[in-house]
């Protein structure tokens, strides 16, 4: 059996970490398209933030060539991005150990989620050993930061809650903390909204999304078929 690793790597020189210095209350979710040669493009997916503001960061950051908006529902918009830099001129003043990470790409794992934060990623993997995590782990540990947050078998269900955004566990906890939840309720979505400093569309948006990720990865999944 394989396993499953949610991690940080703290190393601020990864691409994209200025974008999400700059837009501190988006969340900004990164996929690399591996097709595109020696430069992968970059697909970033940023739910909430001020859309102005992440697309002046993406266009100042010394990561991005050049970004197309593709497309946005709701608070969620997608970029795609022509990142402006080979590995080498990312990442090596900043790793000791370049040709490592450059080995780690054949390594037997999938790296599946990357969240983009301002001091570095958030990584969701899947290994195929424990020797293969250790590697990536090792890797890390000696050349920048890593804390592990999570770490299963590949069969095993996740902890309930797992996969939430920070910015929906923070309204999650603000909406419950200050009543909103309760019966008959102790707060509005507007003093929730203002609490958190946001717009009470955005908010509900926020909330509306992670109460249904619970429900998907908690009761949902003991549901008997519905009768045809």
């Amino acid at each position: 059996m394989g396993l499953v690793a949610e991690y940080d790597v703290d190393c601020a020189a990864l691409p994209l970490t200025d974008v999400a210095a700059a837009a501190q209350s988006a969340s900004i979710r990164l996929d690399l398209q591996f097709n595109h040669g020696e430069r992968p493009m970059f697909v970033a997916t940023v739910t909430d933030g001020d859309p102005p503001t992440v697309e002046a960061a993406l266009s100042e950051t010394r990561d991005v060539d050049g970004w197309t908006l593709v497309g946005e529902a709701g608070e969620v918009r997608r970029y795609k991005a022509t990142p402006a830099l080979s590995l080498d001129e990312q990442l090596g003043d900043h790793l000791d150990d370049l040709s490592g990470l450059e080995a780690l790409a054949g390594a037997d794992a999938i790296i599946e989620r990357i969240e983009v934060r301002a001091d570095g990623w958030t990584q969701t993997g899947w290994f195929a050993d424990r020797a293969t995590f250790h590697e990536f782990r090792t890797f890390w540990q000696r050349n920048a930061g890593f804390r592990l947050h999570r770490l299963t078998r590949d069969g095993e269900p996740e902890p309930p809650g797992d996969g939430l955004t920070d910015r929906q566990r923070e309204a999650l906890r603000t909406a419950y903390e200050m009543g909103h939840f309760e019966v008959p309720r102790q707060a509005s979505l507007e003093a929730v909204a203002a609490e958190l400093e946001v717009s009470a569309s955005a908010l509900s948006e926020r909330l509306r999304r992670a109460q249904t990720h619970l429900v998907e990865e908690t009761v949902a999944t003991t549901w008997p078929p519905l009768p045809e």
